[in-house]
């Protein structure tokens, strides 16, 4: 055994391992999936129908896409989210940006690998670009919790993590708005970095998907750059109707 090894066992006894949805240490053969067996019931991957479109379930099979985007455009191609924004997946994001429990976003990845492995292979990404956050969130938090799940990501596929969009201003939480104030607070709010690397297809993370306002704003910037292809991945997404 290497001191590595020694260190990550030493780690796991002082560290355990704990459920992504409620925090109680895990028995060990839970650990793998990172959710404890009263959690998975609650915690729900996104299945089909899908929209074609942003990715939400949606529950027709005759239908293509969420009323949302039945009634607007995006800017970027297409999208998928992992898990159902609900139950015990609320706080699980809460932690993963807030209590730097960066371990749910390699749980994340993981799922994101099995339901849509054949996806990211098929769409081909030649980078990844996580959802950047302001200067002073990022000195007040220390991290960025989309680059933690772009870098899960990226692990797992070798698709290399390019943040080349920076986020210029510090705007209000999307949560607090309307869907119409939402764009209107992102106007300006990114800029793609003048050395920014020149790429035809990019693949967006993003922690939540609600109404698509930020990945929208991104994309569109992206676009104006020259990529001619821009998908996202969420790690959390609203139902769709």
């Amino acid at each position: 055994m290497n001191v590595t090894e020694v260190i990550g066992k030493i780690g796991k006894l002082l560290y355990p391992p704990r459920c992504i949805g409620c925090d109680t240490v895990l028995a060990e053969e839970e650990r793998e999936s990172g959710i404890c067996k009263d959690c998975r019931p609650q915690i729900h991957p996104v299945k089909e129908p899908l929209c074609k479109k942003c990715g939400k379930q949606i529950y027709a099979w005759d239908k293509a896409y969420c009323m949302d985007c039945d009634t607007r455009e995006h800017n970027f191609r297409q999208g998928r989210g992992v898990f159902l924004y609900e139950g015990p997946m609320k706080q699980a994001m809460y932690r993963l940006k807030y209590g730097n429990r960066r371990e749910i976003a390699e749980v994340i990845a993981a799922e994101a690998m099995r339901n849509y492995g054949d996806w990211i292979a098929s769409i081909q990404p030649e980078a990844i670009v996580p959802v950047p956050v302001h200067r002073k969130k990022l000195l007040r938090r220390g991290y960025n919790q989309a680059q933690v799940m772009a870098q899960a990501l990226s692990r797992k596929t070798g698709i290399p993590v390019v943040p080349i969009v920076e986020r210029t201003l510090d705007t209000l939480p999307q949560k607090e708005l309307t869907p119409e104030k939402r764009a209107k607070n992102l106007k300006n709010a990114f800029k793609v970095r003048e050395n920014g690397v020149k790429f035809k297809r990019i693949l967006i993370i993003d922690d939540i998907y609600t109404t698509g306002a930020t990945v929208d704003a991104i994309s569109g910037i992206l676009i104006d750059r020259g990529i001619d292809e821009v998908y996202c991945l969420y790690g959390c997404i609203g139902q769709g109707y």
